[in-house]
């Protein structure tokens, strides 16, 4: 009962909102699991998903792969899908553009997707709406790992946001646990030094800048590459839906939006029994208490309509994927996505 009223004011706080002309601007990161094409690329180990391998990857496939990814992005948003969204594991741009032109034509998607060192071979991706948004500037981050190993370029992207707002907009894929999250921890936490290092880079420029992260970080909102080194810290709403910052007034201070989310149990990866919060999104001050464009407090989201969910067996509850091992299972990732809502105060207010 008390989640059906919460959800009851929160849709209450925005349509009153609307109603003063404002509006909702919604912001989401998916990570698509392994969107490849089905061709061979020498330069990079993509060897699992070739026609020939166990996984049989062929173009049947891989067509209804990017017509349920499409399918997840546009039914986000009440079916309107979001303004603007980060994806990971996508193989290369032509892949996206390919989804976009077929299956979400309507949605007006313009795409980046710029190559990745990883040895997979996937990349990171930005999808915006073209008639909200207009790009300024790209940015791509190498996160440099001890040795030779090679890892996701950290993508960004400066939008003017309808002609009057500039945002900041990083999609990360941070390095795995594979191999004990204790021992790949120093990895991420490169990776955190790399983004962190970005956001001043900006803040000094502009300490309102208006700033927001997103990605699969392979680590939760509680470990120490988020808290300590990305310095991103625990956003708690209150119960009227309010934001109280109980922190010092520091301007370079980051907040992650999915740690209330977390802290509740809530998790975007099921991994064994334990639901991990790996997925999140995280935003600069001024999108908190700026005057311009400001966060719906709780109005992040883990998206997990039924049709995400494994309905039975040992898995049910998790993300139905599109693989079981090497059994294809024709589903969609084995991660939910995540999104926040924001709202776009009108000229004069």
């Amino acid at each position: 009962m008390n989640k059906i009223i919460l959800l009851f004011l929160l849709l209450l706080q925005i349509s009153i909102l609307s109603k003063n002309n404002d509006t909702v601007l919604v912001v989401a990161f998916y990570n698509l699991e392994n969107l490849f094409d089905t061709e061979d690329d020498p330069e990079t180990d993509d060897s699992e998903f070739l026609p020939e391998s166990e996984k049989e990857w062929n173009q049947n496939r891989l067509e209804r792969k990017m017509f349920n990814m499409a399918r997840v992005i546009r039914t986000m948003n009440n079916g309107n899908a979001p303004d603007l969204i980060g994806v990971c594991e996508v193989e290369h741009q032509f892949l996206l553009d390919s989804m976009n032109n077929t299956f979400l034509k309507d949605k007006n998607y313009i795409s980046i997707s710029p190559n990745s060192p990883d040895g997979r071979g996937i990349q990171n991706g930005i999808m915006f709406k073209k008639n909200i948004f207009k790009l300024l500037e790209v940015y791509t981050d190498t996160v440099k790992l001890p040795g030779r190993s090679q890892t996701r370029l950290i993508l960004g992207a400066a939008l003017l946001f309808k002609e009057r707002d500039t945002i900041f907009f990083f999609v990360n894929h941070w390095p795995s646990r594979r191999g004990g999250q204790e021992i790949t921890e120093k990895n991420r936490i490169i990776a955190a030094k790399t983004l962190r290092q970005r956001v001043e880079s900006i803040l000094y420029k502009n300490n309102k800048a208006k700033i927001i992260l997103a990605g699969d970080f392979n680590d939760e909102p509680n470990n120490i590459s988020i808290l300590e080194h990305l310095k991103a810290k625990p956003l708690v709403c209150s119960e009227t839906k309010e934001i109280n910052l109980s922190y010092q007034d520091d301007e370079a201070d980051l907040f992650n939006l999915s740690y209330q989310k977390f802290s509740e149990g809530f998790g975007s990866f099921k991994f064994q029994d334990d639901w991990n919060m790996l997925d999140q999104i995280i935003v600069s001050r001024d999108l908190l208490v700026g005057k311009s464009i400001n966060y719906i407090c709780d109005s992040f989201e883990v998206y997990n309509p039924e049709f995400l969910v494994t309905r039975s067996g040992k898995f049910k509850g998790a993300p139905f994927p599109t693989y079981s091992g090497n059994r294809y299972l024709g589903g969609y990732s084995d991660h939910f996505a995540v999104l926040a809502k924001f709202i776009v105060k009108k000229k004069g207010n």
